[in-house]
Order: C-alpha cells, then sequence, then structure tokens
C-alpha cells in the first residue's frame, strides 16, 4: 500500500469519533436552548453588552446570562455538546419513535422550542451511526477468529473456482478436438482463457496458502489480499479500454489499495448524509404536488425526521445484532422500520390508510432509487 493508504488508515478510528463529537456541537449550536429556565445565580446584567436581563439570555445579543469559569464547566459542556441529551432530547425521541408524524406536525405548525431541530437532530444521528458502525467493524476486524474464518471461507471460495475452472478446460479441450477447421480458431482462443483463468486461480491459491498468519508489522493477514491478487491477475489478463486511461488508473489503484478505497467510501459516505435530504425531495414531492397547503419545507422536515429515526434505529439494529440473544428482536426492529414510515406519513400529511399505504410503497421504492443515486455519488467522490 502506498503512504497515502497508510496515512489514512492511522485515522480510521478517529475521524468517526471527531466527526460525532463535532456533528453533536454542531447540533447543539442549531437546536440551541430556547426553553432553559434562568440560573438563580445569573447577574443583572449582560456581561457582554451591559444591558439589563430579563431571562436567561440577554434579549439585546444573545449572550447566556450566567457564564461559567470553571474547568469542569467545559467537560459538562463537551458531554452536553456530543450526546445533546437535554430536556428537549427527551421529548424528542419517543415522538420520534411512537409518534413521529405529530412531532413532525408540531414542528411545522411552529411548535418548536420544546423539540430539537430536525436539521440537528439528523446530523447527530447520522454521525452517530456511522461512529457505532466503525466501532463494530473493527471490533469485528480485529478478532482472530474472525480473520482465520474469512481465510478459511476464501480458501473454499478459490478452491471451488478452480475445480470449475478444470472443467470449462476440459470442456474446451473437448470441443477443440472435434472443432472443424474453420471453428478451430475460436475454440482454441477459448481454451486459451479457460486455461488462463484456472492459472490465476491456482496462483491465488497458491498465495493464500503459502501466506503467514500475519505479516511483517503483525497485523492479521485479511482476504483483501487474496481479491487484490485474483483482481489483479482478472486484470492483467483482460482487455481494458485504453480509451478511457483515467478509468482503467482508477480501478488499478481501488484494486492494489482495497482497504484505503473502503475508507475513503466510509468517508465519503457520512460527510455527505446530507445530500440524502435533497435527493430524496422531488421523489417526495411527487406524492403530493396536487395538493393544495403542502409546501417543500414540509417534506424536509419530513425526511429530516425520518431519516433522523432510521440511522438511530440502526444503531439500535446494529448492537442487537452483535449479541445472539437478540436475533428474534433484530427480525421485529427490521419490520417496524416500514410501520414507521407509514405512521409517520399518515400524521404528518393527514391521510387515509389506502392513501398512506400506496404512499409508504411508493416510498420505499423511491427509497431504493434514493440509495443507488447517493451511492453511484459516493462512488464518484471516492474515486474521483
Amino acid at each position: 500500500m502506498d503512504n497515502e493508504g497508510k496515512e489514512a488508515l492511522m485515522t480510521v478510528d478517529l475521524e468517526p469519533a471527531g466527526a460525532l463529537a463535532t456533528a453533536g456541537l454542531v447540533a447543539k449550536e442549531i437546536a440551541g436552548d430556547t426553553g432553559k429556565a434562568a440560573s438563580p445565580h445569573a447577574p443583572s446584567q449582560c456581561a457582554n453588552c451591559k444591558t439589563p436581563l430579563a431571562g436567561a439570555y440577554c434579549h439585546n445579543c444573545g449572550q447566556v446570562a450566567h457564564v461559567h469559569r470553571s474547568l469542569l464547566h467545559i467537560l459538562e459542556e463537551g458531554i452536553h455538546g456530543v450526546l445533546h441529551f437535554d430536556t428537549k432530547s427527551w421529548r424528542t425521541l419517543p415522538l420520534l419513535i411512537a409518534r413521529p408524524g405529530l412531532l413532525t406536525r408540531r414542528y411545522i405548525e411552529g411548535q418548536r422550542a420544546r423539540y430539537v431541530s430536525p436539521l440537528a437532530l439528523f446530523l447527530f444521528s447520522v454521525f452517530l451511526m456511522f461512529f457505532v458502525f466503525s466501532l463494530l467493524n473493527n471490533s469485528e476486524a480485529d478478532s482472530p477468529g474472525k480473520t482465520a474464518a474469512s481465510i478459511e471461507e476464501a480458501r473454499k471460495d478459490l478452491a471451488q473456482e478452480i475445480e470449475d475452472a478444470r472443467k470449462r478446460v476440459a470442456k474446451r479441450t473437448a470441443e477443440l478436438a472435434q472443432a472443424s477447421p474453420e471453428d478451430k480458431a475460436d475454440a482454441e482462443q477459448e481454451l486459451a482463457e479457460a486455461q488462463e483463468e484456472l492459472k490465476a486461480n491456482e496462483i491465488a491459491l497458491a498465495a493464500l496458502t503459502a501466506a503467514p498468519k500475519v505479516d511483517e508489522k503483525g497485523e492479521p493477514t485479511t482476504k483483501f489480499e487474496v481479491a487484490r491478487s485474483s483482481t489483479n491477475a482478472a486484470l492483467d489478463k483482460a482487455e481494458i479500454d485504453t480509451t478511457h486511461p483515467g478509468l482503467a488508473r482508477t480501478i488499478r489503484h481501488a484494486v492494489d489499495n482495497p482497504e484505503l478505497t473502503l475508507y475513503k467510501l466510509k468517508n465519503s459516505a457520512y460527510k455527505f448524509a446530507f445530500m440524502l435530504v435533497p435527493i430524496s425531495l422531488p421523489f417526495l414531492w411527487l406524492m403530493f404536488f396536487w395538493r393544495t397547503g403542502v409546501r417543500l419545507y414540509d417534506h424536509a422536515i419530513f425526511m429530516l425526521y425520518s431519516l433522523s429515526f432510521m440511522s438511530l434505529w440502526l444503531v439500535v439494529i446494529a448492537l442487537m445484532a452483535t449479541n445472539r440473544f437478540t436475533g428474534g428482536f433484530v427480525a421485529l426492529a427490521v419490520l417496524y422500520m416500514p410501520v414507521h414510515i407509514f405512521l409517520h406519513l399518515k400524521e404528518t400529511y393527514q391521510l387515509g390508510w389506502f392513501s398512506t399505504w400506496w404512499r409508504t410503497v411508493a416510498l420505499l421504492i423511491a427509497g431504493s432509487f434514493v440509495s443507488v443515486l447517493f451511492i453511484l455519488l459516493i462512488l464518484a467522490i471516492s474515486l474521483s
């Protein structure tokens, strides 16, 4: 792997944690602290502009009335910024899970001081999801049992591919023996391709069998090396379109640095997760464009709260999936996701049962298109 890949992989564990902290602090600033009671020890005038105070905040410049000067408060603000579980959160989360439509309607209608803003909740939930997934993936990758199982699985797959390749070689050999003079050239070409494929798979299996359990740095070997060997062999004998040398270089770089490629994909995914909202809005608008009184703003609030729930719910599912005693609950949690969309649509837009049902189906189908578009966007950004 090149120096770029090594430097990037050194930050795999730190970047999601930093992103989570940043998201929490940004979410805190977006949501604000509206609705908090004034401290009994607050001064009589603003420390910033000297305006007489009448509450927890200065009505002239907006600064908080009571300013702290303690190291303990710095730690308190940091924890609060990351977790952001103040009073508004405990009002927002139960409604987000059980009555998402009521939460969305209240926010659209202006009841906003009591709840976390949808943008703040979306930022925090998405970054929390990627942070948890990163921790779970790293813990699985660090397990010697997982590494051994992956190597054994790759060895079995290669053995099966070799067996299939040998059958193809035998078939092509028999076809060549019976080929007419005019078909002999094509039969020879097909036999040569089958033999090359067999040889590439045999080389990959030999490399895997001879590979040590750890590399020169003491890190466990993974099936990435197998994928790299077999893919490189395939690329070596493939006819890459020379009219697009940039694409060929991109493919080669991705194959030579699979860990770096995956890291870039994950990094781009959580950095550009906000693009899910503008990508989704046209699909949602098409379901309501004939209804008066429904604005794009309403759709945006709906999507932000819906994506926030999905992100947090995926965190719950991922954590339950790590425990073998919660398999049944995982299935129920997955099934609740379309039910949540149904409930969210029905109460937000005040729909009937049939209107909600077909829109739920349409939104689930649209979600697959949105996912494909988002993946293509991430691939374009990561591999450019």
